[in-house]
């Protein structure tokens, strides 16, 4: 199996890109605003953690993001940063 390696550009697109496809119009719109305001100052580790933030269900990353659940502790520091961008109480 061949590894492709892809650039930060490219990554960046397709992350941004995800962050507009989602399950559920609240989270594209919550996703979309924090990939446009914050994602191309994200460091590697930071993209690593924001792409694995990306496979989880919307439903649950509308919860953690709104306050109505409790966010796992990998993703904390990550969601707060994301309420606090659309000005959410956390």
């Amino acid at each position: 199996m061949t590894q492709i390696t892809e650039d930060r550009e490219t990554r960046l697109k397709r992350l941004k890109m995800r962050s507009m496809r989602r399950g559920i119009k609240e989270m594209d719109l919550i996703l979309m605003a924090y990939a446009d305001n914050r994602m191309a100052d994200l460091d590697a580790p930071a993209l690593d953690l924001y792409e694995a933030l990306l496979e989880e269900n919307d439903h649950d990353l509308y919860q953690w993001v709104s306050g109505q659940a409790p966010t796992p502790s990998q993703y904390l520091d990550l969601v707060t940063d994301i309420a606090k961008d659309l000005n959410f109480k956390k």
